[in-house]
């Protein structure tokens, strides 16, 4: 079963259109959504979850539209923003007596569990925590009521390496029956590229490119080469070029042929340059 269905989902503002995003993401994966500041991430994440309108396009997520009026299955849903909104002087003990009676699903036992790996002190209250304390409370609860898909919204950002290295072994844990799904949306590039199955990138309301990154890491490259190379490339595999005083620079996504059979000299690319490539064409 496909955890996330979205087909041509558009929101309009006056200064800013999230136009026609369509994507499937598989049961069982870690997608990383990636794209520039502005570039929609969060209006999609919003979209998605129906905490604002849509004007146009379908969202299925776990097999349910996000309108339907028994919400019962939503409790498999465990969601994650940069900032988190629990009370100021609530502390993680009275967030677990609140949940418990929210959630039919709540795991006590899991609640601590994780709050005890995440050394988050129970009696402090929520406004002495440190950021990277919040950010883990919050994955404990959403990890607490049995949630099959964690939809995470700069999860990691402001976060130290040492803590982001934590909850990405994490996520890799949550994903391992292949029956959870997390859609990880993050300008941390290293760390989408460490834990991510495909990748998502949107750019001005629009979806550039959605790929398995394996493939992006294998394929993908950058041929630095003449006009006349460049016009010899096979146009079906450049995904885009930048010309310059030096040349050009193509981005094509058959390296390995091109390597072989056309005795190019192709320079892998990281998923950042990617990013700024990408981006800067289509602008």
């Amino acid at each position: 079963m496909d955890a996330i269905k979205v087909r041509g989902l558009t929101k309009k503002y006056k200064s800013f259109t999230l136009d026609g995003v369509s994507f499937t993401i598989p049961s069982g994966t870690i997608v990383g959504f990636i794209g520039e500041n502005g570039a929609g991430k969060t209006t999609t994440i919003k979209a998605m979850l129906g905490l604002i309108q849509k004007d146009e396009g379908s969202v299925e997520l776990l097999g349910h539209c996000p309108e339907e009026a028994d919400g019962a299955w939503k409790e498999g849903i465990g969601v994650v923003f940069d900032e988190s909104y629990f009370p100021e002087n609530v502390t993680p003990r009275d967030v677990e007596k609140i949940l418990r009676r929210i959630y039919r699903s709540w795991d006590k036992e899991a609640y601590q569990k994780y709050l005890k790996r995440f050394a988050v002190p129970e009696g402090t209250r929520y406004k002495e925590l440190s950021r990277g304390m919040k950010m883990k409370l919050s994955l404990a609860v959403a990890l607490s009521h049995q949630a099959k898909l964690l939809i995470l919204d700069e999860a990691t950002s402001g976060l130290d390496p040492v803590v982001r290295s934590e909850l990405l072994d994490l996520f890799l844990e949550f994903i391992q029956d292949e029956e959870h799904t997390i859609f990880l949306s993050s300008h941390i590039t290293s760390d989408i590229e460490k834990v991510s199955d495909y990748i998502l990138l949107i750019h001005q309301g629009r979806v550039l490119l959605f790929e398995n990154k394996d493939v992006l890491i294998y394929q993908y490259g950058l041929v630095r080469c003449s006009k006349e190379q460049y016009e010899k490339l096979p146009p079906q595999h450049c995904r885009g070029h930048r010309e310059s005083v030096f040349g050009y620079e193509v981005l094509v996504d058959n390296r390995e042929a091109l390597e072989r059979d056309g005795g190019y000299v192709i320079d892998r690319i990281s998923l950042e340059e990617l990013l700024v490539f990408l981006v800067r064409e289509e602008e």
